[in-house]
């Protein structure tokens, strides 16, 4: 299973195409707008969240509320585009439109792709870099993981995250009753964090860093409940979950670091406190005594809730930007400012739900005969079944 995504951050619409899907699985617009809004939620997000009131339309793929099994395209139309017609449009421009438009982007942005961008494709406007590079692509990919999102619920695979520091400023309270708890405290926070102390100091961060024209980042979580064990591959590199996980949560713009389980805290720890002890009861079959491996060993899922995080750095667009050099003249200049948010990890936690759903999504279609979709269902639940009686 996999996807591509299209268009640039304030082009017509952006695009998704996805191939691999099962025939047969129920899949409605409601099912991805519920979770377009999510990642438009979050203190901290700029004005481009007023102007955009993202909406998908299934354009091919889906019939009377069900999967064909071929592939599924979703579209998003961006509503600020009214504005960019000139400057984004497709058909060339005449010499007039030329000069009316002519605004080049020549200073590059620090920490941001414009200049790699620029220096790999030619591009002397590095307008044709950042509007692809930009973060709005993952709203795409969040209609992607939506879809991922539903698979796996109809499977009884659960999937929740939750924002655990920002900008310092670290949640001390890390244990709910229940994923569904979780959900319901992180949908009504505006940071996604369950604890309200440091929930109040987070926006404090958020504020202070907005009035100083600074931007700060943060450490997200992905939890995800009922996976089957088995999943994944130990025999080759390319198919080992973990690694998988790794790649899609580093994929997400701004993120540089990811971690399952105890991640890094396990380079300070003896192997007795760092993996889990294996044990077995008639009602359960083998499960894990602690949970410190993240629900992941040898490249495959263990059947214990799959933990991630990923580390998001500040958003390089800041509003008292950093020094560069313009690429025409090579004089030093103040960066370009082009409109941001000055905190985006609560939105960044919904897309890192997201691109984990999608690799697991992947990984079970994968592995199990996926061409109908209850054909899938029936043999997730005979591996569930299995593993118990092994």
């Amino acid at each position: 299973m996999r996807y591509l995504t299209s268009g640039e951050s304030h082009g017509p619409q952006l695009t998704a195409i996805i191939e691999g899907l099962p025939a047969g699985m129920p899949l409605a617009a409601i099912d991805i707008n519920s979770e377009l809004a999510r990642r438009q939620k979050g203190h901290g997000r700029g004005r481009r969240m007023q102007i955009e009131k993202d909406t998908v339309q299934i354009t091919g793929g889906v019939r009377h509320g069900y999967t064909l099994g071929s592939p599924v395209a979703l579209v998003v139309e961006n509503n600020d585009w009214k504005h960019w017609t000139k400057i984004m449009g497709q058909e060339p421009l005449s010499p007039d439109e030329e000069d009316e438009i002519k605004r080049k982007i020549s200073r590059p942005r620090p920490g941001h792709a414009d200049l790699n961008g620029a220096l790999k494709y030619g591009h002397r406007d590095m307008r044709n870099v950042l509007e692809r590079s930009s973060a709005r692509e993952t709203t795409v990919r969040v209609a992607a993981g939506a879809v991922a999102k539903k698979l796996l619920e109809e499977l009884g695979i659960n999937i929740a995250c939750h924002v655990i520091e920002i900008g310092g400023v670290k949640s001390s309270v890390r244990e709910y009753k229940s994923l569904d708890q979780l959900k319901e405290i992180t949908e009504n926070s505006p940071v996604r964090c369950i604890d309200p102390e440091a929930e109040k100091q987070m926006m404090k961060a958020i504020d202070e860093a907005k009035e100083q024209g600074d931007s700060i980042g943060g450490i997200v979580e992905v939890i995800v409940e009922g996976m089957p064990p088995g999943v994944g591959s130990y025999v080759h590199y390319d198919r080992k979950l973990d690694a998988k996980l790794a790649s899609g949560i580093m994929s997400i713009n701004a993120f540089k670091g990811v971690e399952i389980g105890i991640g890094f805290e396990a380079a300070s720890k003896p192997g007795s406190e760092v993996h889990d002890e294996i044990a077995w009861s008639e009602e359960q079959g083998y499960f894990r005594k602690t949970n410190r491996l993240g629900g992941l060993e040898g490249g495959m899922s263990t059947g214990m809730p799959i933990v991630v995080r990923g580390v998001m750095k500040p958003i390089p667009t800041l509003y008292k930007p950093l020094q560069s050099v313009d690429i025409e003249t090579k004089e030093p200049f103040a960066a370009s400012i082009e409109r941001s948010d000055s905190c985006a990890v609560p939105a960044a936690a919904v897309v890192a739900e997201s691109v984990v759903a999608w690799e697991l999504a992947a990984a079970i279609v994968d592995q199990f005969y996926s061409d109908r979709f209850e054909a899938l269902k029936e043999n997730i639940e005979q591996q569930r079944v299995f593993a118990r009686e092994f």
